[in-house]
């Protein structure tokens, strides 16, 4: 069984739920390109970073969820976490120079499941629901939206599990959270 990312949920809303994370590892690549074909293009140097392609060798297991971020609507960043044993202590140095490791603190943030294949339509339109539901719930976001896939792409459509979240202050915890 793929090794998910664990987090805690804090509040349950009618359109989202508000998680912990705990601090992680992940590692990370940028792509140029558009906002679809940039999962498949950061897909690559990650998975070969996995298979073994990083400096100590070694292989790691593969976890869920794959992470997408756009830092504008040609660049995009895209992320793989790290089993929850790694640290910073034994995650391998990458090989690859467009791949890095990064710590992960931990941090709270508001999550909307949805599912279905995968359009840039399809998340924007998910992302401002999100958006919308933490508006409502008096809660101050911070960044970017982000996008977690869980599934292969060859999985079919209607059995597919998607999130968008995006990080919250914790200094909105006068909502009781």
């Amino acid at each position: 069984m793929t090794e998910k990312q664990p987090y805690s949920v804090l509040k349950r809303y009618a359109e989202m739920e508000l998680r912990d994370y705990p601090a992680g590892m992940q590692i990370e690549t940028e792509v140029t390109g558009d906002f679809i074909n940039a999962g498949s293009m950061g897909f690559r140097p990650l998975v070969n970073f996995i298979s073994g392609n990083n400096r100590a060798r070694q292989a790691i297991a593969m976890t869920a969820p794959v992470i997408q971020e756009s830092v504008t609507t040609s660049r995009h960043k895209v992320r793989f976490v790290m089993p929850e044993k790694m640290d910073k202590s034994n995650t391998p140095a990458p090989a690859d120079s467009n791949v890095k490791t990064i710590e992960v603190p931990a941090h709270l943030a508001a999550a909307r499941k949805f599912g279905g294949s995968w359009s840039q339509e399809k998340f924007e339109k998910e992302g401002s629901k999100l958006l919308e539901e933490v508006a409502k719930a008096g809660l101050v976001p911070q960044g970017n939206l982000y996008w977690s896939r869980f599934d292969p792409p060859w999985k079919p459509g209607f059995l597919k599990h998607n999130e968008v979240l995006i990080r919250v202050e914790k200094a909105a915890s006068k909502n009781g959270i």
